[in-house]
Parts: structure tokens; C-alpha cells; sequence
């Protein structure tokens, strides 16, 4: 494998139509799901919560605030399956 550290002989390989190869291999490709985990929980999180703060701003009674957390975790994870 040739070095290609100078910028010059990155062009004269260009240039004679070789391909570079890439001596490095990356996982970036097995991590779509670990994103889609987080953004996933972080989503849901922000939305009970929110969810639990507007009823208890109405001045909701005390046991009216858990069942909404509850409602609204379970409706989350029912949309999430689909």
C-alpha cells in the first residue's frame, strides 16, 4: 500500500485512475439503533412529563397527576409498538 500522506501523491493516484483504499474499518453503521434508543426515550420523557406538568398546572387533584404519568406512558408505548 502506497502512503499517502502528501497531497501530491494523493493526486497523481487520482489522476492515473487508481481507487484508495480505506485501511481503516468503522462500526458507525451498527449504531442506528442505539440513536434510535435514546432519541426514542428522550421523546418520551419530554412528552409525559409534559404531559404531567400541564395537568397538575390545571390544579388537577392529587390522584388525577400519577394516573395521567401512567396514561400517558402506557399510550406511549402502545404508539411505539406500531
Amino acid at each position: 500500500m502506497i502512503p499517502i500522506n502528501n497531497p501530491l501523491t494523493i493526486k497523481k493516484i487520482l489522476k492515473n485512475g487508481a481507487k484508495l483504499r480505506h485501511s481503516e474499518f468503522h462500526h458507525a453503521h451498527r449504531i442506528d439503533w442505539l440513536r434510535a434508543a435514546v432519541l426514542g426515550a428522550n421523546d418520551g420523557i419530554v412528552s409525559t412529563s409534559s404531559l404531567v406538568i400541564g395537568v397538575a398546572a390545571a390544579q388537577a387533584d392529587l390522584h388525577t397527576i400519577p394516573v395521567t404519568g401512567v396514561a400517558g406512558l402506557v399510550a406511549g408505548a402502545v404508539v411505539g409498538l406500531l
